[in-house]
């Protein structure tokens, strides 16, 4: 008898009526060979027959899997050896070739809506037409390497890898098509974007009101103005909606959840995304990753629940503004929203590859104190993602779906953006979003000072008995930590302004009163479940921190009239403080003098200095070319990069400075280098922070 196995190379499962009755067609003729224990050789993609299962699960891992390659006589499943195959070399598909790698990519993409069709039957997988189209044609006449699916994906690789822009991708297409007549390939850059969007990790365009009060989204979505402001959701020209519905600005938004089903979608990944509860440092001292610090094990004992399944995900959440005009005189602030995933290695976490981009928020101005309007969508999903979680199938690991659910444990940002984000005011009186109400601070002349820092320090430190800021010692205590409880009570205290930028009441601030300290708002991560209880919110990025501090330390020592910080009013605030006397300024004739510090480089010195900057080589990807921010008369330094100070800090500092100052100001300045070198290295002695 002749046995039709055309169904077990059709690739489109879960719209396949054929695939379906095949399927059926063979669990009941192997029904009558399961062992004593209702067991038998699964045939799908995945196990290959090494494995067994019952025939409820067998059907679903075929199903979900598709039936594996090469397996045309059934031995397994007790086939006499006479039977026919009853397949052709190409199969149903019609000239597919069975060695093409997207196959397994497609297999992949489809692989959610198959397990969601397990349970009811095939359904219509209409929207992956043209990419089984584009997989099925040969990409040249007699060329059989490659299909035309195959070449456009590696074709829009090369273009991400070389930053190629969208007009020469499309001048290379019209070569090809003018070289070679005959190939299948799509005319545009367009078009080739179009159908790569169908492949899944795609993004949702939302509208956003010109003022930022709102989002054109869920119950505003068909609304053509604001909800707050009542501004229209189009733009007009001379007071008329034009012919082409244009909105004012476009939110771009990432989902989360197909981007995490792809971290498990491959062994390699799949098994790293297990490393922190393998890889966890078991010294107590040292921390190597997030899993060692406290913020961690406090969460993990307040939800053993989540802490149980190591296969939960935990993210990190970080924002800033760049201008993606580049240097051009154009004002512009984009906003890009990025997650991290902790639960990869450090070495690999923090990698461009491994980054998810969730939301591109719009200028031309920054969100500010509207930033909870932008991160709606992502707080939903993470809110879904903790309540519900996400059924994720793991790829060539551990077969079966699991549902994993996700937390968002902390922000990085620099300082500005954690205001935004924390709803903490980052200025006045009270700027501290540690010291909370309790910061010590003052006004000087054109700004507020912050002191008192002393009491960070260690009990037995040596500052602790110096006289030299004001002649007196200090014993304060460190300001204390406030509970949850009174967070969330202050955050009672605080009023709802109103979101947005309406030019109605634009500019005009809302006077806090003495009851809300320093909050502007309740910030939209409250929302999250387990938000308020988490020990460490918002994170300070160290690099923003480093570059601030070399570029201030950099223009006092070398007198850079715009970047130094012993300014005239700093010298008439030692004066009006009555402190440190031999920088007071003072008169000579008619003329203002201003001593020189010893915390300063002579003129002969900053020579010294910018000429050992200069002379400095590098390892090829250490550093960059530094002798090119030397100026040309050797008196500063100027456009300094990020990673430009991190190497001055921790590897210049101490050595080019040490015969150009005092004993005490160099020693100051290698400590101060030495707690960046310790905070940015690879492992952290916890007792070395203390």
């Amino acid at each position: 008898m002749t046995i039709d196995k055309s169904w077990t190379t059709i690739r489109r499962r879960g719209s396949s009526n054929e695939f379906w009755n095949g399927l059926q067609h063979f669990l009941q003729m192997v029904k009558p060979f399961v062992n004593d224990m209702g067991f038998i050789k699964c045939s799908c993609r995945r196990c290959l027959n090494n494995a067994s299962h019952q025939l409820e699960d067998l059907e679903s891992h075929i199903f979900r899997n598709g039936f594996m390659f090469g397996y045309n006589q059934w031995i397994h499943h007790e086939e006499p050896a006479t039977a026919n195959a009853g397949m052709t070399e190409a199969g149903p598909s019609g000239g597919i070739h069975e060695m093409d790698e997207m196959f397994d990519v497609l297999d992949d993409i489809i692989s959610e809506d198959a397990d969601e069709d397990a349970v009811g039957g095939p359904s219509s997988n209409e929207q992956y037409d043209d990419l089984f189209a584009a997989l099925r044609s040969e990409l040249y006449p007699s060329v059989s390497s490659f299909s035309s699916l195959n070449f456009l994906v590696k074709l829009m690789h090369l273009k991400v890898l070389n930053k190629w822009t969208n007009k020469p991708f499309d001048e290379l297409l019209k070569l090809l098509k003018l070289a070679f007549p005959k190939i299948d390939l799509v005319k545009s850059h367009y078009e080739a974007k179009k159908m790569m969007t169908k492949m899944g990790l795609g993004y949702s365009s939302i509208h956003v009101c010109k003022n930022d009060c709102a989002l054109f989204w869920k119950e505003n979505s068909l609304k053509d103005t604001c909800p707050v402001c009542s501004e229209s959701r189009w733009k007009l020209q001379s007071g008329k909606r034009s012919g082409k519905n244009v909105p004012h600005k476009v939110l771009r938004y990432f989902p989360v959840g197909p981007r995490l089903k792809r971290l498990f979608a491959t062994s390699k990944t799949a098994k790293l995304m297990r490393w922190h509860s393998t890889g966890k440092s078991k010294d107590n001292d040292i921390m190597r990753h997030p899993v060692d610090g406290n913020s961690w094990q406090e969460f993990d004992k307040r939800h053993p629940q989540f802490a149980g399944d190591v296969r939960n995900v935990r993210l990190g959440l970080a924002t800033d503004g760049f201008n993606p005009f580049g240097n051009m005189s154009l004002s512009y602030s984009m906003w890009p929203v990025v997650l991290t995933t902790y639960n990869l290695p450090p070495w690999i976490c923090m990698k461009a590859e491994y980054l998810m981009l969730s939301l591109l928020i719009p200028g031309p101005h920054s969100p500010g104190k509207d930033m909870d309007v932008f991160l709606r969508p992502l707080i939903d999903e993470l809110k879904a993602l903790w309540v519900h979680g996400l059924d994720t199938r793991i790829v060539a690991y551990e077969n079966g779906v699991f549902r994993v659910r996700v937390a968002l444990l902390w922000t990085v940002n620099d300082f500005s953006a954690r205001s935004s984000l924390s709803g903490w005011s980052g200025q006045g009186y009270r700027a501290c979003p540690t010291c909370n109400e309790d910061t010590p601070s003052m006004r000087v002349i054109g700004k507020t000072a912050y002191f008192g820092h002393r009491r960070f320090l260690p009990t037995n430190h040596h500052w602790w008995s110096n006289l030299q800021f004001d002649g007196r010692t200090k014993r304060k205590r460190p300001p204390r930590r406030f509970s949850t409880t009174a967070i969330l009570e202050q955050l009672g205290r605080v009023k709802t302004g109103i979101p947005g930028k309406d030019p109605n009441y634009r500019g005009v601030k809302r006077k806090r009163g003495d009851d809300e300290l320093n909050w502007r708002k309740k910030s939209i991560f409250y929302e999250l479940p387990y938000w308020a209880n988490i020990e460490l919110k918002h994170n300070l990025d160290v690099m923003h921190i480093e570059k601030n501090v070399c570029d201030s330390l950099l223009g006092t020592l070398l007198a850079d009239p715009h970047k130094s910080k012993d300014t005239d009013s700093a010298r008439r605030d030692l004066e009006k403080l009555g402190i440190r006397h031999e920088l007071h300024l003072f008169e000579d004739g008619n003329k203002l003098m201003k001593p020189v510090a010893d915390y300063t480089f002579s003129e002969a010195n900053r020579r010294k200095f910018c000429r050992f900057i200069r002379s400095v080589k590098f390892p090829d990807g250490f550093a960059s070319n530094l002798s090119k921010n030397v100026a040309q008369n050797d008196s500063r330094l100027l456009g300094l990069k990020l990673h430009d100070c991190h190497v001055i800090m921790q590897r210049l500092f101490p050595v080019g400075c040490q015969s150009l100052v005092s004993k005490n100001i160099w020693s100051t300045i290698v400590e101060l280098c030495t707690f960046f070198k310790q905070l940015c290295a690879s492992t952290v002695n916890v007792s070395d922070m203390g």
